[in-house]
């Protein structure tokens, strides 16, 4: 099995902030600063990698079993330890399905292959934290035809 390299670089910019460029080339900045919140945080970044990469799984399978999704979002949720290094302990993802006869178990099937099978980031954090999933489904009923304007 052939391993594929991934190089990133993170430039100290000055003032607790640094610049982040990952592979694609699209820079980051990345504020460490407690309270300023001018950046996400290595560990925000993180939570918005969990959601992202199963979102982005979400997506691309229920488009395959052809539901109508017409709004998808995850909301991720994490607890990490008191002591050093804080790490992640768990990670809880809700994923919010709106859409036209959108099928509970379409989307409970996408959720799970997601997070056995494709998402990458689960995978790599899964073995220091608990992920758990939820899900619900808001039915959007059919925009029929517009009535004809009488008089």
């Amino acid at each position: 099995m052939l391993s594929q390299e991934y190089k990133a670089t993170v430039v100290y910019a000055g003032d607790e902030f640094f610049i982040g460029t990952p592979p694609s080339g699209h820079a980051q900045a990345i504020d460490v600063k407690g309270d300023r919140l001018a950046a996400p945080t290595p560990v925000e970044m993180l939570l918005v990698a969990v959601a992202g990469c199963t979102a982005a799984d979400v997506v691309s399978i229920l488009e395959k079993k052809r539901q109508d999704v017409t709004e998808y979002r995850v909301e991720v949720t994490g607890t990490r330890a008191e002591e050093h290094p804080r790490k992640f302990l768990t990670f809880h993802l809700h994923h919010i399905v709106r859409g036209t006869g959108v099928s509970e178990k379409a989307v409970a099937d996408a959720i799970e292959l997601s997070d056995t099978k494709y998402c990458s980031v689960a995978a790599t954090v899964r073995p220091t934290a608990t992920i758990t999933t939820s899900f619900e489904v808001i039915d959007v009923p059919a925009k029929g035809p517009h009535p004809a304007e009488g008089g």
